[in-house]
């Protein structure tokens, strides 16, 4: 075989497998843009029929009422009973003051109710003494009048002299300022029982009211959870001098705890109360998934209450979902209360309304 043949030949070989190659390229890319065209249909249709019926946002937190623990009355610290992160029922002791001056008070108080009482009483007797002596009054008025006018009736004869007659009317003068100075005592005396008991009387009702505050106050110098939850952020140790007022420790209520999602205003068209919603915590991961629904929706936007409300177009753009938890869920997977402690992602199902 010559030269040229052999060229020819290896020519012809070459020009084959082009063919060939040409040939499987042209399959695999039409197998690639069968695929994607695939894809991009499978994409678009489960997009309309089912991905538009959710939305979903990491920009989540989860949010308790907590429950400040603060004194109703100024004390020295006797006994701290509880330490951050310790579970607390409601009502159970979390911090006691010294009683000492709230147990003093009340003896004072009891005192005070004590002496009310027996005021008032003496001002029952006395009204009682002030009675007779009224009487004995009246009593002794009639009997001057009564003599006066005998001696008015024998002065006319000259039967009684002058001086006499002077010494009647003088006697039946002196007997009238005499009643009306009892009348005028009784009445004092009577404004501060009328129309009151001894229990009802106002005296004893302020003393009573003083001995059940001072009570109280006493009651109060043992401090107790408002609320089941977990302590945190103890700020108080035995033998401080607190006020009334000062937040000593917070109770978080776990069991209690909510989500705050934040979503544009372009996602919350179709958004209601009562839809269902999924949480996935950071705190778990995606294989711990939270079922709740949605509980309502903020009046406004988080700039709106700011001290300097933004005024860009794109500020305050978002709105604040509160989603319940099911209680099923915590129990379990508890979420702690914390803004680190936010939730991964959330979807809100658009399909379904609770």
């Amino acid at each position: 075989m010559t030269k040229h043949e052999s060229a020819m030949l290896d020519t012809a070989a070459e020009a084959a497998d082009d063919a060939r190659n040409r040939a499987k390229r042209r399959k695999w890319l039409l197998i690639l843009g069968s695929t994607v065209l695939s894809n991009a249909i499978s994409y678009g249709l489960y997009s309309h029929y089912y991905g538009s019926k959710f939305i979903s946002t990491d920009n989540a937190y989860t949010a308790a009422e907590t429950a400040q623990v603060t004194p109703a009355v100024s004390g020295i610290v006797r006994e701290v009973r509880v330490t951050d992160t310790q579970q607390v029922k409601q009502g159970d002791v979390v911090i006691v003051l010294d009683d000492t001056d709230a147990r003093l008070a009340l003896a004072q108080s009891e005192a005070e109710l004590g002496r009310a009482l027996r005021r008032v009483r003496g001002y029952v007797a006395t009204d009682r003494s002030l009675a007779a002596q009224q009487a004995a009054a009246d009593a002794d008025l009639a009997r001057a009048k009564v003599d006066l006018e005998r001696r008015e009736a024998l002065a006319a004869s000259g039967s009684v002299s002058g001086d006499e007659l002077t010494k009647a009317r003088n006697a039946f003068a002196t007997a009238q300022a005499s009643v009306t100075a009892a009348v005028s005592s009784r009445e004092a005396n009577a404004v501060l029982i009328v129309d009151a008991t001894e229990e009802t009387n106002p005296e004893v009702s302020l003393a009573r009211a003083k001995r059940d505050q001072a009570l109280v106050n006493l009651e109060r110098t043992v401090i107790r959870a408002p609320k089941a939850g977990v302590i945190a952020r103890r700020s108080v140790q035995v033998g401080q001098q607190v006020q009334a007022g000062a937040p000593l420790v917070w109770v978080v209520p776990v069991d209690e705890v909510h989500v705050d999602a934040n979503f544009k205003e372009v996602q919350l068209e179709r958004v209601r109360i009562g839809q269902p919603v999924e949480v996935k915590s950071d705190l778990y991961g995606r294989s711990v998934s939270y079922h709740g629904t949605v509980a309502g929706l903020a009046g406004g936007t988080g700039s709106t209450f700011a001290t300097i409300p933004a005024q860009t177009g794109t500020e305050g753009s978002l709105l604040t979902f509160t989603a319940a938890g099911s209680d099923s869920d915590l129990p379990a997977q508890p979420l702690s209360y914390s803004l680190e402690d936010a939730p991964e992602v959330m979807h809100f199902d658009f399909g379904r309304v609770g």
